[in-house]
């Protein structure tokens, strides 16, 4: 089971989107459930994205928003980032 480091600045983030989009409050909590039980679940959609920092992610809330991530493999560690729109966070 992955470890979940939520960062002063991802959670103030994550406030303000949420409050701006309350609908995908469900989908949002959903996602980390399922990140911290199988990071590696099909539907969170988990890539490395290109020309970011070594272990930068995306994982998809859904079709249109996604959460960027620090994913550090070895230890099991996931720090949230970023979250927005495909074009916000990417």
């Amino acid at each position: 089971m992955a470890e979940i480091i939520y960062t002063k600045p991802y959670l103030k983030k994550s406030e303000k989107f949420l409050k701006k989009h309350p609908k995908i409050v469900r989908q949002y909590t959903k996602t980390f459930k399922l990140l911290e039980i199988n990071p590696y679940h099909p539907s969170l959609r988990l890539h490395k994205l290109e020309n970011k920092q070594p272990e930068t992610y995306s994982v998809s809330i859904n079709i249109t928003y996604r959460i960027t991530i620090d994913f550090i493999i070895e230890d099991d560690k996931i720090i949230p980032i970023s979250i927005g729109t495909h074009k916000e966070v990417y």
